[in-house]
């Protein structure tokens, strides 16, 4: 059995793509409680290395390391019959920044993945944070 640490094995290491976290982030919004899934239709998750650099600017960050997730649409509760057909809502992960956060603490990317796919998912509904903690605890 190879050492773990071995030259050969931690060359054969590799960060997820961006398809693999996608996947992740799917798999986790299937393990969601339904009635949260229901008032997710039509919202489109995607992953990206980085929020685009209005985004950057729009939030005033000062490092695209910053942001590991963003709701970008009109939340549940702000919709209106009488709006004009919006654009989709959509939760961004950014994988970059996600990859970061995780090599420096001591949580599973799955747990930052899903920790992070609830919360945006969360603006999308309107939720406090406390309904958002409930909810990833539902999905534990």
């Amino acid at each position: 059995m190879p050492d773990a640490f071995s030259r050969d094995h931690l060359a054969a290491l590799s960060a997820p793509s961006l398809a693999a976290i996608e996947a992740m982030a799917h798999d986790i919004f299937t393990r969601l409680p339904a009635r949260f899934r229901t008032l997710c239709e039509g919202l489109i998750i995607r992953v990206d290395d980085f929020p685009t650099d209005e985004v950057i600017e729009d939030m005033e960050l000062e490092s695209e390391f910053e942001l590991l997730g963003l709701f970008q649409g009109i939340g549940l509760p702000h919709q209106s019959v009488s709006d004009p057909a919006p654009l989709p809502n959509m939760v961004w992960l950014y994988r970059r920044p996600i990859l970061d956060y995780w090599a420096e603490h001591d949580e599973t990317l799955g747990a930052i993945v899903r920790h992070v796919l609830i919360h945006e998912i969360g603006h999308h509904l309107g939720l406090s944070d406390a309904d958002m903690e409930a909810i990833e605890a539902a999905a534990g």
